[in-house]
């Protein structure tokens, strides 16, 4: 770690401490109720805790910290309800995955979806829960009679999100036109029907024409929804700028943009039928789109 930090960030002019012994876990991150790595905690003049949380919103907490005026601001305490939601989610939600988790490994979907059932059952609205029901009841079990409404349902939910509206119209989305899904036993024109609302969304709120962020993560199924749809020029432009914003978004970590620029190029070339390449990266075409290989859910 020390070697890392010297390589990273040469220039620190704040002083850094190690804990070999996990005594911040132990006394800080558990009583906390604190999940993740990074997690700060700033301790303003007064030597209370002033804010827990991600270090990225640091840049703005920590003037408010210092002038007095962020532990009573509504800022603060959003933070702390946010915190404590997540505490609740997390008791919540253990039990589900301790039943779910097996039962997926073991391919028993019958019994991964009593699971996820009993998990929807005390949080109805959990995207997780929602994203697994849809998928073993429409992929597993293919289950149209059942599966069908209900991803209606999570359609016309995704689209109506008022917060984190593009992680749910982009889970949607996936279930229907992800190219790596075998989507061959669902009925044509349900599926094609929620893929036009759902990628009709997506570019609204993150058209490609404007400055938003994660359209490489966003544009994969809006692409093969235009792609399967015979509008083969509309799905090549959604790549290729999806493609580019890998380069202008914020600070990727390599190996997840690593991870979405294989899948991304191997989808150009599969429309194109030529190789793709970008950053030094080329991908040959594949026999079959929805063969796309390492390719990224949402």
């Amino acid at each position: 770690m020390d070697a890392w930090l010297t390589e990273k960030f040469p220039n620190l002019n704040y002083r850094t401490a190690f804990d070999c012994t996990g005594e911040m876990k132990k006394l800080w991150l558990e009583p906390s109720s604190s999940f993740g790595i990074p997690t700060s905690f700033v301790v303003d003049r007064d030597g209370h805790i002033a804010y827990i949380g991600h270090p990225a919103p640091l840049d703005d907490v920590l003037p408010k910290v210092l002038n007095g005026s962020w532990r009573s601001s509504y800022e603060a305490k959003a933070v702390d309800a946010k915190r404590i939601s997540r505490v609740r989610e997390s008791s919540l939600s253990q039990p589900i995955y301790a039943k779910l988790g097996p039962a997926m490994q073991d391919e028993d979907w019958a019994a991964a979806l009593l699971a996820i059932e009993e998990g929807l059952a005390v949080m109805p609205d959990s995207f997780d829960f929602r994203r697994v029901h849809a998928d073993i009841l429409l992929h597993k079990l293919r289950d149209i009679k059942t599966g069908l409404p209900l991803m209606r349902e999570l359609v016309e939910d995704a689209i109506n999100k008022k917060f984190e509206a593009m992680s749910w119209v982009v889970m949607a989305l996936n279930q229907l036109f992800h190219p790596t899904i075998d989507n061959s036993h669902l009925p044509h024109d349900d599926r094609f029907a929620m893929g036009k609302e759902l990628s009709e969304q997506i570019l609204e709120l993150n058209p490609p024409q404007g400055d938003g962020d994660f359209k490489f993560g966003c544009y994969f199924p809006v692409a093969q929804y235009y792609y399967e749809s015979g509008n083969k020029d509309r799905a090549i432009e959604l790549i290729e700028v999806a493609i580019k914003s890998l380069d202008h978004s914020e600070p990727v970590p390599d190996q997840t943009k690593q991870r979405y620029l294989t899948s991304l190029l191997q989808a150009l070339a599969n429309y194109t039928g030529e190789p793709a390449c970008h950053a030094g990266l080329c991908v040959a075409p594949q026999n079959k789109t929805s063969e796309t290989q390492n390719a990224v859910t949402s």
